[in-house]
């Protein structure tokens, strides 16, 4: 979770919108993604070691997304901002609908063993919490939290 500082690093709005089409607890996910609606992706994932993660990533039709998203018993949409940052590729999510105000910084890094500098502005560390990975928020947004934990989270 951050604070606004970072809006100085980032670079034009993406607007992405996620439909999870399958999951496991075990951490295995199906995602399509359709960004700016010019591209989309179908993406799985599956778990690794610590916080790392096995990713496969693939183009499809824009119109297959479509239909995807249709399809898609859970959903979400933000808007991402490329930040021009040194110590990986460090990307902000905003959400919209159900899980608006929620705003999220990730960083991608080479190796899980490489050294990470969290800018001042992130002042919520999250990695390795399932409740806040985007499978999650879409299957359960944060405006179905209790009143409670949405304040723990300044989110209320």
């Amino acid at each position: 979770m951050v604070g606004e500082e970072w809006r100085a690093l980032a670079g034009p709005a993406l607007p992405l919108r996620q439909g999870y089409l399958a999951g496991s607890p075990q951490g295995f996910t199906v995602r399509m993604r359709i960004m700016a609606m010019e591209q989309a992706w179908l993406t799985l994932k599956a778990p690794a070691e610590g916080i790392a993660r096995h990713e496969f990533e693939y183009r499809i039709p824009l119109i297959d997304a479509e239909a995807l998203w249709g399809l898609a018993p859970d959903r979400l949409i933000k808007t991402r901002y490329e930040l021009s940052l040194k110590g990986g590729d460090w990307v902000v999510d905003c959400f919209e609908g159900a899980n608006a105000p929620l705003v999220l910084a990730e960083v991608e890094l080479v190796s899980a063993e490489e050294l990470l500098e969290i800018p001042a502005w992130c002042w919520q560390e999250v990695t390795g919490a399932s409740e806040w990975n985007n499978a999650a928020l879409a299957r359960t947004p944060i405006q179905q939290w209790s009143d409670q934990r949405r304040r723990d989270y300044d989110l209320a």
